[in-house]
């Protein structure tokens, strides 16, 4: 699995025992093949290691920057396996290949599309409370609870050492009433990947996320992902999962920390993830 710059600069260094593994210049003549891919790297964003070090092969994401401007991730494998060895708009940068993707233009001579029916979802969510919100957005309620647990805290101090992402809100609207409001609390969230994290355990009576309140979990998540959200669910104890990404854990570890990234990969992306990585 590809790692990013840091890290994988990391083990090359514990691997053969040197502090610069790859000296400059050591795969300059690899990559003279791909000019554009030399004009692409970015300068700033791959911890001060410089293209001529990285072999063509490396499993590694790097930061390239296309001429427009545009900044985005992909391993070096990636960018030389597009469609010929020549800049093409089209195909090296995904925010070019999106804006390159061909539009349909409506002429006086183009027909008018038949009118459809109104979607009875629209209709029903349209009469529901609303948080004065678009559905799926995530901000700061002051209706929301404090956090219940320790290890919340902890689970969120950990996760926003790894990832360098916004989890300051702590609410996403939905379009359908939860009780009597239109929004939604998790215990973490994370809005650039619309992923919430909740961090359930049974309680010191044994009586939480079980029975009728297992039931409330689950209209929650299905609130979630009718806006666009997915949710991971960190089960405890004997509590099983709820959903495909929920995950079992004894407590908050490190090895939970890299679970949660692991399913963030499967969910968003591991290109997308890996771009977050603190």
């Amino acid at each position: 699995m590809p790692e990013n710059v840091q890290a994988w600069w990391s083990r090359r260094q514990w691997s053969k025992g040197a502090e610069v593994p790859y000296a400059v210049g050591s795969y300059r003549d690899d990559w003279q093949r791909y000019p554009v891919l030399a004009r692409q790297f970015h300068p700033d964003l791959n911890a001060g290691i410089v293209l001529t070090q990285i072999p063509p092969a490396a499993d590694v994401y790097l930061t390239w920057q296309c001429d427009s401007g545009h900044v985005f991730v992909a391993t070096p494998d990636e960018q030389r396996t597009r469609p010929g060895r020549t800049r093409r708009r089209s195909s090296w940068c995904p925010d070019c290949s999106a804006l390159a993707a061909p539009r349909r233009i409506r002429t006086a001579d183009t027909p008018p599309r038949a009118a459809s029916k109104p979607d009875a979802r629209r209709v029903a969510s349209a009469r529901a409370p609303h948080s004065g919100r678009a559905p799926g957005e995530a901000f700061v309620s002051d209706r929301a609870p404090r956090p219940s647990s320790a290890a919340e805290g902890a689970l969120r101090q950990k996760l926003a050492r790894r990832l360098a992402l916004d989890m300051t809100p702590n609410a996403v609207a939905v379009s359908r009433p939860f009780f009597d409001r239109a929004e939604v609390w998790p215990d973490i969230v994370i809005p650039e990947l619309k992923v919430a994290i909740e961090y359930d355990t049974i309680g010191k009576f044994g009586l939480e996320h079980v029975g009728t309140r297992e039931a409330v979990d689950r209209r929650k998540d299905r609130l979630l992902r009718e806006v666009g959200w997915q949710v991971i669910r960190i089960r405890c104890g004997a509590l099983q999962p709820l959903g495909p990404h929920d995950v079992a854990a004894s407590g908050v570890n490190a090895a939970l920390i890299e679970r949660v990234l692991d399913e963030l990969r499967v969910i968003r992306g591991a290109l997308f993830v890996e771009a977050y990585l603190a």
